[in-house]
């Protein structure tokens, strides 16, 4: 029905002995290519972006027709400070999508943090037609400093998905594009960078597809 790339997968089909053993899939190794440029910030999911831009005085502007305080979104924590004029970009990952995330930077896992919340859809219905889901949904917060800044990955559960996992054994220091987490169905990443330190690539906008490891942009130096 979904169309998924099964002959991506890391084993064969009947080798998955449930639903969600499929779902949560590694793939086979070289099915994605990592950008090597050591300024590149890379995408850590396949999927659609439904919203990008910059913050603005600690809002993120217009996700389908609502807005955003960075506040909420990480949980009033006291980094907020250094993304109120930032760069944020939403992905969405639908059924169809590889559901295993990775790191978007080669860098220091400096705090991970896990908010408890509501697990309402955040497909195209929910964030246009429900309250700002994006800060109210269970989230799964990773703060990774690099070379030039940090940057925050937000793994946003939703409708089906009450479970967003990190990989076992956790590792602190991370190599761009190693696996970080997964969910257990599909669901968004919001990724925020901090106040002048990335400078997105040209054609970066609402409806584009990306795949994991996929250039994003340039980090520059805080």
């Amino acid at each position: 029905m979904y169309g998924i790339r099964v002959d991506e997968a890391e084993k064969r089909l009947e080798e998955y002995s449930t639903l969600n053993e499929f779902f949560t899939r590694r793939l086979k190794p070289g099915m994605r290519i990592i950008e090597a440029d050591s300024t590149a910030l890379v995408s850590p999911v396949d999927a659609l972006i439904t919203g990008a831009g910059p913050i603005t005085a600690g809002t993120i502007l217009n996700v389908k027709g609502q807005d955003y305080t960075v506040d909420e979104l990480l949980n009033r924590s006291p980094r907020t400070e250094n993304y109120k004029d930032g760069f944020y970009m939403v992905l969405y990952l639908s059924p169809t999508d590889y559901h295993r995330i990775h790191t978007p930077v080669e860098g220091m896992i400096v705090e991970r943090e896990h908010v408890p919340g509501k697990v309402y859809p955040v497909n195209e219905f929910g964030l246009r037609n429900m309250r700002r889901v994006l800060s109210r949904n269970e989230r799964l917060i990773t703060y990774i400093r690099h070379a030039g800044a940090e940057v925050a990955v937000v793994k946003v559960g939703a409708m089906n998905v009450s479970s967003i996992k990190y990989v076992e054994p956790r590792q602190d220091k991370v190599e761009k594009g190693q696996d970080l987490a997964y969910f257990e169905f599909g669901s968004t990443v919001v990724l925020l960078t901090e106040d002048e330190t990335f400078i997105p690539r040209s054609d970066l906008k609402t409806g584009l597809k990306v795949r994991m490891g996929e250039k994003l942009g340039t980090i520059l130096p805080k």
